[in-house]
């Protein structure tokens, strides 16, 4: 299905007297009709050429879907390179993150998908690694219908400031959607100890989940821009994805 794409512009409600504004990529079907949201969040590199790739893949889906720029408060439209100096940058800019801050980012990116866009009442969302960790966060306090986090590294840590104060697994019980969890079996950032908590506390909180782990894979395996792509991995990965996402129909 082909996509129409764009950036925009979402007014963020924030701790300031005046909303901040927050930039984003859309992809929405080229088509009539109206369509189930989906919410992107990327990984630490920001909304990069990879990032709107993925965006319009779940547009072509049937899906109005949107990757907001988390780092919009402190570096605008960051799009970082793949390799050590990217992702130097990247964690200097995740550490400049707060959990409620990503909150409100996800909300004004679901509140723009409803209004504008004119998206079905039920949302969904895809992150990537740190993106995963946010989407972990967003379906715990937010009205997700289903959520799918690759790798989402530091949920069982107080490590970067958006797993603070205390460690974003602990938030499990508020997740009331659909959850799927992807994961590499040789994942440097979830590694198996990580999982196995995860999945235990998943399962105590009552949340309907799928936890995948494939074997001997490493952390990044879906981003083809990526020395540890994994296509084969990234192909069942994307079916399980797209089988979640159709949930929203």
């Amino acid at each position: 299905m082909k996509t129409e794409n764009r950036w925009v512009e979402i007014p963020v409600p924030d701790e300031l007297p005046h909303p901040t504004v927050m930039g984003a990529y859309v992809a929405r079907p080229d088509a009539p009709g109206v369509f189930p949201g989906v919410v992107v969040a990327p990984e630490l590199f920001g909304v990069n050429g990879h990032i709107e790739e993925v965006t319009r893949r779940i547009a072509a889906l049937g899906h109005v879907a949107v990757a907001p720029d988390f780092h919009h408060r402190t570096e605008p439209r960051a799009a970082l390179p793949y390799g050590d100096e990217g992702r130097a940058h990247g964690f200097e800019l995740i550490d400049r993150l707060t959990r409620d801050g990503v909150v409100r980012d996800v909300a004004a990116a679901m509140a723009y998908l409803r209004e504008y866009e004119s998206t079905t009442a039920r949302t969904g969302m895809v992150g990537f690694s740190v993106g995963g960790h946010f989407a972990f966060i967003a379906a715990a306090r937010l009205d997700l219908a289903v959520t799918a986090a690759f790798y989402p590294g530091w949920l069982t840590s107080t490590d970067i400031p958006v797993s603070r104060p205390e460690p974003s697994l602990g938030l499990a019980a508020g997740i009331k959607g659909r959850l799927l969890i992807l994961v590499g079996g040789a994942d440097h950032a979830v590694t198996g100890g990580q999982v196995e908590q995860i999945g235990g506390e998943l399962t105590a909180a009552g949340v309907r989940h799928e936890l995948v782990v494939y074997p001997d894979t490493p952390h990044g395996f879906f981003c083809d821009e990526r020395d540890t792509y994994r296509p084969e991995i990234a192909e069942d990965s994307w079916r399980r994805v797209t089988d979640l996402l159709s949930d929203l129909r």
